[in-house]
């Protein structure tokens, strides 16, 4: 039997499509462990940006600049962004079907944690993607990644948890690494997001937890 080729094409394009600054081919994924470990032994607000980045498989740059009223919930079990919440002139459309994120399963304990003990941020963290690809060159252990590293590398671990037989759809993995565009659902209109008025219920709605639970 063949190798599923679905997968492959939803992380080419993902990875297409998301705005990279620098070439892909010089992006190597960082692995899990890796990530976590570094991020441990950051001061609150990078753990907590390293955490969340992970978790809903985005740049560091997007992550960077949420604020505390883009974490709609925060429950020791549940975490839900909405990311058409970010201040008025990103580049963002606040009727994207891919606006919000729901985070499950691992870390989720303790990025609701840190959010709660940050305060009201904004931006979550003032390290841009410059200052932590300079960060990172700096260490023997993180040198060979760049900051577009953990989507790239957030990706890679959700397309293998597909191609292993993980039972979710292979589009919620767009659906979840995507903030800005609304070509990556089958079956949903931006007339459904537009006239919802209640974001927790929508983002449950939208399933990305289907895929967080995997990372």
């Amino acid at each position: 039997m063949g190798v599923d080729s679905k997968p492959l094409k939803v992380l080419a394009s993902v990875l297409r499509g998301d705005g990279a600054s620098i070439p892909l081919s010089q992006a190597e994924g960082i692995p899990r462990e890796t990530l976590i470990s570094w991020a441990r032994r950051q001061v609150p607000h990078l753990r907590l940006a390293a955490f969340v980045a992970w978790k809903t498989a985005s740049r560091w740059a997007e992550v960077r600049l949420l604020t505390r009223p883009c974490f709609v919930l925060v429950s020791t079990t549940e975490v839900i962004i909405d990311w058409g919440t970010l201040p008025k002139g990103r580049s963002r459309n606040p009727y994207c079907l891919s606006k919000t994120a729901v985070i499950r399963g691992a870390l989720t304990e303790e990025i609701a944690a840190l959010v709660r003990g940050a305060g009201n941020f904004s931006p979550l963290t003032p390290v841009t993607t410059s200052q932590l690809d300079g960060m990172w060159a700096r260490e023997p252990r993180m040198c060979r990644y760049s900051a577009h590293s953990i989507k790239r590398g957030a990706v890679d671990h959700l397309v293998c948890a597909k191609a292993a037989g993980a039972p979710f759809p292979e589009h919620l993995i767009s659906r979840l690494a995507k903030h800005t565009t609304d070509n990556v659902d089958p079956t949903l209109a931006q007339m459904t997001v537009r006239y919802t008025s209640d974001v927790v219920a929508l983002a449950r709605v939208l399933r990305t937890a289907e895929v967080t639970e995997h990372l």
